[in-house]
C-alpha cells in the first residue's frame, strides 16, 4: 500500500510509520529502523520501471552516487546516536517536514520540470549528500526533496528526473538500512510483513491505484500527516 502511494502522491512513510508505533505499539526508533528496511524493495520495483528514462538522466547517477551514499549513513550513524526521547520529540517536526512537502508537491514538480542548468554540479552533490543524510535519519518526503534539489543542477523532464530519483531512493534506503541490520534495531516478523507487501505495492498494486485521483490522494494523505503529527506531538509531551 505504501509503495503504491509513493508511486502516485508520495508520502507512503506516513502511513508504515505510524501503524507501526500506534498500531503494534513499537517504539519509535525500532519503528523508524524498520520502516526504512522494509519499503526499499518495493522503491527497488519503482526504480526498474523508470529503467527506460536513464538514458538521459542515468550519467548523474555516477557523480551522485557517493553523496548519496555516505549522506545516508552519516544520517543513519546521526539517528543511531540520538536518545529515544530525542527522536520522539524529532518526529512531529519531522513529519510536519514531510508533509508540508506533500501539500506542496504540484509546486516541487513544475520546478522540476522547468528546463535549464543554473547551479553548478558540485553544489548539487552538496545539496544531495544533505537529502540523503535526511533520508538515512527519517525519510519521509525525501523524494520530492531529491526532485527540488534536482531541478536546480539537472536538466530533463520530471520523468526523467523521477528516474534518477527513484535510484538513488534505493541507494539511501539500502545504506541506512544495512546499518540498521547490523545494530539490530529491526524488528523482523514486521519488516518481512511490510517488505512483502511493499514488492507488491510497487509491482501491482501501483496499477491500480493510478485508478485514483492522485490530487485528491495526495491531500488526503498530507490531512492524515498533519493528524499524526499533532498527536506525535502531544505523546512527546507527556
Amino acid at each position: 500500500m505504501a509503495s503504491a502511494i509513493n508511486s502516485v502522491a508520495g508520502g507512503g512513510s506516513l502511513i508504515t510509520f505510524p501503524l507501526l508505533t500506534l498500531g503494534l505499539h513499537m517504539p519509535v526508533k525500532i519503528a523508524n529502523a524498520t520502516n526504512s528496511v522494509a519499503l526499499w524493495p518495493g522503491s527497488l520495483g519503482g526504480a526498474f520501471g523508470f529503467k527506460n528514462l536513464l538514458p538521459k538522466t542515468g550519467h548523474y547517477l555516477k557523480t551522485l552516487f557517493l553523496p548519496t551514499a555516505i549522506g545516508s549513513a552519516m544520517g543513519a550513524l546521526l539517528f543511531m546516536n540520538t536518545s529515544e526521547h530525542g527522536f520522539k520529540l524529532a518526529v512531529p517536526f519531522l513529519i510536519l517536514v514531510a508533509d508540508l512537502l506533500l501539500f506542496l508537491q504540484p509546486q516541487v514538480k513544475a520546478f522540476a520540470a522547468r528546463d535549464g542548468k543554473k547551479t553548478p554540479l558540485w553544489v548539487g552533490c552538496i545539496l544531495q549528500f544533505f537529502v540523503a543524510a535526511y533520508g538515512g535519519y527519517f525519510g519521509a518526503g525525501m523524494g520530492i526533496m531529491m526532485l527540488a534539489a534536482f531541478a536546480l543542477y539537472i536538466e530533463g523532464t520530471i520523468h526523467e528526473l523521477n528516474a534518477v530519483k527513484n535510484w538513488l531512493g534505493v541507494i539511501i534506503n539500502f545504506v541506512c538500512s544495512l546499518v540498521f541490520v547490523f545494530q539490530r534495531l529491526i524488528d523482523p516478523l514486521p519488516a518481512l510483513a511490510l517488505t512483502c507487501g511493499s514488492i507488491f505495492g510497487g509491482f501491482y498494486a501501483a496499477r491500480f491505484s493510478q485508478r485514483i485521483d492522485p490530487n485528491k490522494l495526495r491531500l488526503g494523505i498530507a490531512v492524515y500527516g498533519l493528524i499524526m503529527a499533532g498527536y506525535f506531538a502531544y505523546e512527546a509531551t507527556k
